[in-house]
């Protein structure tokens, strides 16, 4: 499979995903405004995707959130199959994404260095 369709199949699924969060989530005990999907990443026989999640809040929550993500796969898969036209509707697994954590703690170290002069 062509990289470049591989790209767009995960970029699609990306924006599903995310803007299928809050009807999915709703009712949940962890807020659906609370989660944001920062990507996916299919394999490439289209079978399976791993759902990268940045979750605000406490490492009680991330993981509580985690959990309730993945309880709802049949969910988010039902809407892509919906959706998406694709050979197959593949099966998610949601992982948390700590990447803009690392980011906001490698900012916050940069503003405690002196400045020159």
């Amino acid at each position: 499979m062509a990289v470049e369709r591989l790209e767009r199949v995960n970029s699609l699924l990306k924006r599903v995903i995310a803007e299928s969060v809050f009807s999915v989530m709703q009712g949940d005990t962890v807020q659906p405004g609370l989660i944001t999907v920062t990507g996916v990443a299919c394999g490439k026989d289209l079978r399976d995707a791993t759902v990268r999640v940045s979750v605000f809040g406490d490492d009680a929550l991330k993981r509580t959130a985690i959990q309730h993500l993945q309880h709802n796969a049949r969910r988010f898969q039902q809407i892509i199959n919906r959706e998406v036209r694709l050979k197959f509707t593949p099966r998610l697994t949601f992982q948390l994404d700590l990447s803009i954590e690392k980011g906001d703690a490698v900012l916050a170290l940069l503003d405690s260095l002196p400045t020159p002069g």
